[in-house]
């Protein structure tokens, strides 16, 4: 089974994408949620299925979400403590 989404991008916190169903199409976002992502910018569509890797999120997750809910949400990844040395000012 193929599935076409769009990938929006937040305005508000960097790396924070939004996966819709339809384009341009956030009725089934809660408003909650938008106001907390900001203005979306249309990165890319791409047409899912099973076969497809996605790099951050499991993509049989992403297409059952998509087709529930009509959206999904990828969040930001985890900062890894590593990359800090304790040189705060």
């Amino acid at each position: 089974m193929k599935q076409n989404c769009w990938i929006y991008k937040s305005s508000k916190k960097d790396e924070m994408y939004l996966y819709l169903a339809r384009e341009d199409d956030f009725e089934a976002v809660p408003e909650l949620l938008m106001a907390r992502f900001g203005k979306p910018s249309l990165v890319m569509e791409l047409e899912l299925d099973e076969q497809r890797q996605l790099a951050r999120a499991d993509v049989t997750r992403v297409m059952s979400q998509l087709s529930v809910e009509g959206y999904y949400l990828q969040m930001p990844p985890k900062l890894k403590p590593d990359i800090y040395h304790g040189n705060e000012a």
